[in-house]
């Protein structure tokens, strides 16, 4: 059979036909060789079928990829790994956060700002320049779920309130300027085509085209926790609850691993990985 006759199903449900060249570019994209490539290729195109699911072609080449080089795995897991920051959503706005940190903001987890109307729990608030940035998180734990029009239509209607007490209050220390909404899975049309319209910056996985967060997160080496393949969820969790949620954190402070009874040569693979993931 081709490739161009493969039906693959992806984590939607949705039936599309699969393409070596996105795989390929996938690989190409954390930093594989080509040798490694092109084995991986070769070996997950021997195991295709009709009908095989998007999920069983990662595991795959996750697999393959671990064998290889165990950082280039954790790279290749990067959007799984943002799933598991869940159950809840405040990790993930932990990690939105910590990212805005290192781009230069100076930014509050959890404000409560006061509207026009009513007063309003923000996820992110972001400061930079004199300027405000106010920062809505939609967390899914689970692939297939996109935004809909309906998120950009509530969260404007919150910027538009808190705006328009701020713009009426002369004692105001910034100026807010901007209202965004941050995603780990994609918005519908409908949500990107009202978020233009109205001026909220959307974002997520994948777009604005090259900005997406897997752009940013690989850009500047902020990989998440969850990401590692050698630590367990056990100790992930551990780390998560004390508001670790970065790689490169970690790297800073390895005394965690110490708490977690973590043996000196495991440590040291475990941020032998990270340095490596994160170039730290």
């Amino acid at each position: 059979m081709k490739e161009n006759e493969l039906d693959i199903i992806k984590a939607s449900g949705e039936k599309v036909k699969f393409s070596l060249n996105k795989l390929r570019s996938s690989l190409k994209r954390i930093g594989a060789d080509n040798t490694i490539v092109e084995q991986i290729i070769d070996k997950v195109r021997d195991e295709l079928y009709q009908g095989i699911s998007t999920k069983e072609i990662y595991n795959r080449a996750f697999s393959l990829l671990k064998k290889e080089k165990s950082y280039l795995a954790s790279k290749y897991k990067l959007k799984k790994a943002i799933y598991e920051l869940g159950p809840t959503g405040f990790p993930f706005e932990r990690f939105v956060s910590t990212i805005l940190d290192y781009s230069g903001y100076n930014t509050t987890v959890g404000k409560v700002l006061q509207g026009l109307c009513v007063t309003h729990e923000i996820d992110v608030l972001a400061d930079k320049d004199n300027e405000s940035t106010i920062i809505e998180c939609k967390f899914h734990s689970q692939q297939g779920l996109n935004c809909n029009v309906k998120i950009p239509l509530y969260i404007n209607s919150r910027y538009q309130d808190i705006k328009a007490y701020r713009d009426s209050n002369s004692k105001k220390v910034t100026t807010l300027t901007q209202g965004w909404v941050v995603t780990n899975t994609r918005f519908t049309k409908g949500a990107l085509q009202y978020g233009k319209c109205c001026g909220l910056y959307l974002l997520s996985w994948d777009y604005p085209k090259k900005n997406g967060l897997k752009d940013r997160i690989d850009r500047l080496g902020l990989y998440p926790i969850t990401v590692s393949t050698l630590l367990t969820k056990r100790e992930k969790q551990f780390l998560l609850s004390r508001d670790m949620v970065l790689c490169r954190e970690l790297a800073k402070d390895s005394f965690y691993l110490d708490h977690l009874g973590v043996s000196e040569a495991r440590k040291e693979k475990i941020l032998n990985e990270i340095k490596l993931l994160c170039n730290c």
